[in-house]
Order: C-alpha cells, then structure tokens, then sequence
C-alpha cells in the first residue's frame, strides 16, 4: 500500500504578525483540509510591541497547526530564543534550535540551521560558523548509506542558487546569500530547501545531484524562497506541499527526475567547495553561469582560477590553441571564405553555410582555433549563447524554430550548425522524434539529456560526439565510439518529416556560385541588423 504523504506548509519571515499568519492558516485549512506541520524560516519575530506575542505565549491565543520555527538573526531577536538546543515557545510553537535534525514520527527528516552567516570568532547567538556547518555535514553524510534529507530550512539564500536557474528577480545571487549554506545544501541534497530575509518569492527550476551519464540518479533538489507575511506586494509567504519521506519511498520513484531540472549551481568543475571557504565566484572562476563548465581540464598543478594560488598576478584571458595547419573557419585564416560571414562579435561570427539546406542556414564559428563546444573558453560561450538567443528570436520573428547540431567528428573548428524550420511544417516533437528514428535505424544511440544538461560533464575534450539542441532546449547526445555518418543531422532535417529535401542531404550538391552566395550573405545581413546584439556595443 502507498505511503499517504505528509501535508506542509513552508512560511517566509513573520517579523510578529502572528495573527495574520495563522489566520491565513486557517482559511487555508477550511478550504483545503488540515496540514501536519508549518515550519517558518527567516525572522519570526519583528520590532513590532510583544502585546500580539504575548496573547499566544500566555495561551490566549492559540497556533491553528504545530508550527516549527527558526532562530535569531539578529541581537534583537536572541532574548526570543534561550535554549540553543531548541524549546517551546508557545502552545503548538516550537523553537527548533541552533542547529540539528529533527525527525518525524512519519521518518521525515528535516535539517535546520538558525541564524546568519558568520566567519568570524566568537560567533554572535544569532550566527552559524563553518563549524556548524561542517559538523552538521559529518553527523549526516558520514553514514554509508546516506542519501539526502527530505527538508533543508535556513534563513539565508544558498549564494549562487540562480546559477543555471531561471531568474531570481531583483536578487543578485552571486553577491546576495552564504557561501556556507550552499556548501551545506550540496552536501545535504535535500528535496526541499527553503529560505527567507530578501522578502521576496522566489521558487527555483529543480537541480540534479549527480552528473549525468557520469553518476547514478539521485532525487533533485527544489529550493523555494518566501517573501514576508502580508506584504503588501502580495508576493507568496507561504507555500503548501505534499512529501512522502524519502525512507519510505521507492528507489525509482525517488530519482525521478523533473522535466525542467537543471545543473546544480553549486557544482564547481565537478567537486565541491570547502566548508568554511567562500565558495568562488563562477563569473570570475569559471564558465559556469553558462551550460559549459570548461576548467576541469586545466589540470591540477594550477588553482581553477587559471593562475598559481601564490601569484600576485591578475587572471590572463586564456589564448585558443592554434591549429596545426590551414583552418577553413578561423576568421584571421586566409582560407576563409570571407564573403559567406554575415555578422562578427568579439569572439564568435556567423556565417552561412556553404552548400546550407536553406537560403538562411548559418552556422555559429568561434573566431579563434577552437575544435568543440567543450574546449570554449567562458567569454566565448558567452557569446554563442548570445548567437543563439538572438537567432531564435530571429528565425521566430520569421515564422521558423531553429535546430542546432554540433558533429565534433573528423573536424577540425568548431561549426554550430543552425537550420531553421518553418512553423508550418513540423511542431518540435515531430523534429525530436525523427532524429529518434533515424538513429535507431542506423543504431545510433541518441540519449535524451535534460534541458539544462552541462555537455562538459558528458563529454571530455577530445572526445567525439554529435549532439542536437532543439527550439525548446531539449538536447538529444550520441558519443561517437566508432564510425558516424558525416551527413547525419543534415540527412534527418532534409528528409520528408521535417524539410522534405533529401536531395540536399549532402552540401556539395547544394553548392552555388560565388555570386549567388554574396546575394544571401547581402540580404541575411540585412534582414539580421535589427536583432543585432554586437550594435549594442
């Protein structure tokens, strides 16, 4: 017989307005039936006079729900909350304590940290150090069968949380948040992670806990940030959710990954920052605030920083490798053909195809020597996720999706195939299905990676693959161990289910003349310039 899931309730900062909290509560629960629990991050106690406080504390008043609640975050709050080990406040309201594990009767497992970050000694009552956290870590993680924890509740933001997510609003989550509680959250792997203190709602796409292809499956991650209570931007404190504990669950089910899970933003070139160390900014350390972590392979005789940790010098851009001979696609080569590029950034161009399925069939080119989307240093991916933004809004504005393809196989430059796809002609599933299907026939396996997958952590540099990235951001990948057909992507987009052009499957019978190609390249540069990104410069 299925586990019956336990009914939760999550609340931002009360800052004292108890009454308006639980009377929230209550017609939450007279509509939708009763909760087990309310557990309250952030400040629960405001500046506001105790007489509201005392109505509850003395009995007078009651909580409608067994409510659970964080510590001080500042001095001010620290005579609310005596015993560091946790206590009753009030009827149906308990304090959780400083720091620990509490435990359901059901087997849910929830782990609290009370307070502010502080690195500083002594720590005030109303902080945690890197001890807290790094004991809190050895007490869970060290058993050997240790999986996660069903619940995480801070007060603060984990910093970086926004890293591969989707936007966090007005809040900065490379500057805002503690370092500490993104080491915590990486360790722990809680499902649920809730915080509070930026009165704002902030409910981030799920993120994986493994490296895909590289790890087993573990459950994702869902971090949920709660704006204060009656705020009067009416923006969300609190949140209502279902949870069977995790020791009850089936391991399957369990790892069931969420179709629009993302990379772990705290992940950092695959390992895990020091508890007790500012976790490194990723926009100055490494590439991962886009999908390519790209410093794993700078060995490790240097910090990734891409410096020695003793130097006094500032971080160099690091150069692309030259080629080894004459380059068709490096734009300072004298063999390019220089009257196909169609637009220059500063570290990428396009350029159309030569022999393209289609008048507007470009491709996206690093300017330096660069063989693979893996080996881009982060400027440069900057910039083809740019190309990329800006060509889907392109080709959209013309009623076509745009497929992408990369065939990092018996070549020597990087070429990011874009071919766009009338609207008319075939919805993306329609796409998915045939490179599906025609991988099958030619026992290709084409696995489907999640929608924010990190190709750096599927394919090593040096490795060959093929992978295609559709209009929706689903990614289809195939490590090439042997022999691949050269023509495969243009061979499914020119067949009947999506272009119906299979005599173009191949570009040399697609050639034009010189001529004719200056005609196209004239008129795409034309027709590009509005959603020209490099203008803005």
């Amino acid at each position: 017989m299925a586990q019956k899931p336990l009914r939760l309730l999550a609340c931002g900062d009360v800052e004292g307005k108890f009454d308006v909290l639980f009377n929230r509560v209550r017609a939450i629960q007279k509509k939708s039936g009763n909760f087990d629990l309310l557990l309250c991050v952030g400040n629960f106690f405001g500046s506001t006079p105790d007489a509201e406080w005392e109505e509850y504390k003395t009995g007078t008043k009651k909580a409608p729900i067994q409510t659970y609640v964080l510590g001080a975050n500042n001095q001010e709050a620290v005579k609310y909350f005596q015993d560091a080990d946790g206590c009753e406040l009030a009827e149906n309201i308990t304090y959780l304590g400083r720091k620990g594990v509490f435990t359901g009767t059901s087997g849910l497992q929830i782990v609290y940290l009370s307070g502010t970050e502080s690195l500083n000694e002594p720590v005030p009552g109303y902080s945690f150090s890197p001890k807290d956290v790094s004991s809190l870590r050895t007490m869970l993680c060290s058993t050997p069968q240790f999986k996660g924890v069903d619940i995480l509740l801070t007060s603060p933001w984990p910093k970086y949380v926004g890293n591969f997510g989707n936007s966090s609003g007005e809040v900065d989550t490379k500057k805002c948040g503690s370092a500490l509680v993104s080491s915590l959250a990486t360790g722990l792997k809680p499902r649920y992670h809730f915080a509070a203190l930026e009165k704002t709602y902030y409910e981030r796409l799920p993120y994986r806990n493994h490296i895909v292809l590289q790890e087993n499956a573990q459950h994702a991650t869902r971090f949920i940030a709660l704006a204060n209570v009656g705020n009067p931007e009416k923006k969300k404190y609190l949140y209502a959710f279902s949870i069977v504990p995790m020791k009850l669950m089936d391991a399957a089910e369990l790892v069931k990954q969420p179709p629009d899970v993302t990379e772990n933003p705290y992940r950092k070139c695959g390992k895990e920052a020091s508890v007790g160390k500012q976790i490194p900014a990723p926009e100055e350390e490494s590439a991962c605030q886009f999908f390519f972590d790209l410093n794993e392979r700078q060995g490790r005789k240097r910090s990734s920083t891409g410096r020695d940790s003793k130097s006094p010098h500032p971080k160099q851009p690091r150069k692309p490798p030259q080629p080894l001979g004459p380059c068709w696609f490096c734009l300072a080569s004298p063999e390019v053909e220089k009257h196909l590029v169609v637009n220059i950034g500063t570290h990428c161009y396009l350029a159309l195809a030569k022999g393209g399925l289609s008048d507007d069939h470009v491709l996206i080119l690093p300017i330096g020597h660069y063989q693979s989307v893996v080996e881009l240093s982060a400027e440069v991916v900057e910039e083809v996720e740019k190309y990329k933004v800006t060509l889907r809004k392109f080709f959209k504005s013309r009623g076509k999706r745009c497929i992408l393809f990369e065939r990092n196989y018996k070549s020597h430059h990087l070429q990011l195939q874009v071919i766009p796809v009338p609207l008319s002609r075939c919805a993306t599933d329609d796409i998915k299905d045939a490179f599906i299907t025609q991988a099958q026939e030619q026992q290709i396996e084409l696995l489907e990676i999640p929608e924010h997958s990190d190709i750096k952590q599927i394919a090593q540099p040096g490795a060959a693959y093929f992978y295609v990235e559709l209009d929706t951001g689903e990614k289809l990948f195939h490590r090439i161990k042997k022999n691949f057909p050269l023509q495969f992507g243009r061979e499914v987009l020119a067949s009947e289910a999506i272009l119906n052009i299979p005599d173009k499957s191949d570009w040399r019978q697609c050639q034009i003349s010189k001529e004719e190609e200056e005609t196209l390249a004239r008129r795409f540069r034309k027709d590009f310039e509005p959603f020209d990104f490099t203008l803005d410069d």
